[in-house]
């Protein structure tokens, strides 16, 4: 389906495993969960950002080796005006899981799955976004 050296469907597929991972785990390891729905994200954004060729992030990023939440939020802070408001939303919810989800242990099970429909919602969208360009 895909085939560049950034591979957006690798990433898709990577945020899809991410998801249903971070959704198993909501009720049992809120920590794990939080770390997992954060990794969706992540590699949602990350498609998006090969998706759409911002070459002067990917150029960084090919440079450095990996990828840092510096590229990462800019790629949501460009993109969010192109494909809407969600993708901002979705990954602030996405850092504030891996914050006080994952780093500070703060969050609960209920405060996981609060946050849960904006990851989904990313990673729904991002996998409608990268199919239709594969079709």
């Amino acid at each position: 389906m895909c085939g560049d050296v950034f591979d957006a469907c690798k990433h898709l597929d990577l945020a899809l495993k991410f998801l249903e991972e971070g959704k198993d785990l909501v009720d049992k390891d809120p920590v794990q969960a939080s770390e997992k729905l954060y990794k969706a994200a992540e590699e949602a954004v990350k498609a998006l950002a090969i998706h759409y060729n911002l070459s002067d992030i990917l150029e960084v990023v090919g440079k450095r080796g990996r990828w840092t939440v510096t590229e990462l939020d800019k790629v949501v802070r460009r993109l969010y005006k192109v494909v809407g408001k969600w993708l901002k939303d979705s990954w602030e919810s996405a850092n504030y899981l891996h914050i006080w989800g994952f780093h500070e242990a703060k969050l609960d099970q209920e405060a996981v799955e609060s946050d849960l429909p904006d990851i989904e919602r990313m990673v729904i969208e991002v996998k409608k976004i990268i199919s239709k360009a594969y079709r």
